[in-house]
């Protein structure tokens, strides 16, 4: 730099001036951020409510409780007939010819019947259910299946557990679930089934399967607009405005083919990891890494560049 560059970058300042309270622009940006803010979370922020927990649902629902135990028993919930991670009845979502589901294998290991019902009774103080467990355990499948399948029908037949009259039809279910609904209420059954995977009280699995089995937790769900169809979102943690970048997930369910299609999940997944890959290697991509020069927009945003230089 010579001589004459450096005075005139250290020469006083002699045009006009103005005074500028720095403070106080910063007092009032803070401000119209902090009302803007709070304005946009009161419209447009999605509900914050706490984790649903076994012990509310057998409170507030104690019917479908036992329904959905009895369900686990009879082996007809969603759980049981999921496939993998969690078992091999059935072969779950597929790409075309890919078996994607059922190619992971089972990772999770869970069997409803032992795993949500079975196990955490072996805490239960109610004295007759070592000998339901028992009577249950020495019964076939086939056996296991009617007592379970008719009380389940008898509930869905009456519309209330509680409405059911004990019969020898059903076994030791009624026993079984009355008992394991004792457990839920008073806030037993949550840490039971939490700490199956680990000791850790942080794997909730099973008591989010458990609970996704039953019509208490999709009922919720309906209210808080979260189906499918619904459009939802809600926050897991936290009372941020609700997660906008899963629009374009949504969306796509709202069409076909993926709207009536059983395997939507793996196909959505499938086309939007397609349109990433399309961003990521847009520059190499044929025809695509021309519409620049095509579509010339970039020369109108930066035309005082493009005159200056002649271009």
């Amino acid at each position: 730099m010579s001589t004459k560059e450096r005075n005139v970058d250290l020469a006083k300042w002699s045009g006009p001036k103005r005074p500028y309270d720095l403070v106080k622009e910063f007092v009032i940006a803070l401000v119209v951020v902090t009302v803007l803010v709070g304005a946009l979370a009161a419209l447009f922020s999605s509900p914050d409510d706490r984790a649903i927990t076994l012990q509310q649902w057998g409170q507030n629902a104690p019917s479908d409780f036992v329904a959905t135990a009895t369900g686990e028993l009879a082996g007809s919930t969603i759980s049981a007939g999921y496939g993998a991670p969690y078992n091999t009845a059935a072969e779950g979502l597929n790409l075309g010819p890919l078996k994607i589901q059922k190619w992971a294998g089972v990772t999770i290991p869970v069997n409803p019947a032992e795993d949500f019902v079975l196990k955490p009774l072996k805490s239960s103080i109610d004295p007759a259910v070592p000998g339901a467990v028992a009577t249950w355990n020495g019964a076939s499948s086939d056996q296991q299946t009617k007592w379970a399948s008719d009380y389940a029908s008898a509930i869905e037949k009456a519309g209330d557990a509680a409405s059911v009259t004990a019969d020898a039809a059903y076994g030791p279910v009624p026993i079984l679930t009355n008992a394991l609904l004792h457990l839920a209420q008073e806030g037993s059954l949550d840490g039971l089934l939490t700490t199956q995977v680990t000791p850790l009280p942080s794997d909730f699995t099973m008591p989010m399967l458990f609970l996704a089995d039953g019509a208490y937790f999709d009922d919720l769900g309906a209210k808080q607009h979260l189906h499918g169809d619904q459009w939802g979102m809600m926050n897991e943690t936290g009372s941020y405005p609700g997660q906008s970048w899963l629009w374009m997930f949504s969306s796509l369910y709202q069409i076909e083919p993926f709207k009536s299609s059983e395997n939507a999940d793996a196909q959505i997944f499938f086309v939007l990891m397609l349109l990433n890959l399309g961003f990521i290697f847009m520059p190499k991509l044929p025809f695509i890494n021309r519409l620049p020069r095509l579509i010339p927009f970039h020369r109108l945003i930066w035309r005082k560049y493009y005159k200056e230089n002649n271009l």
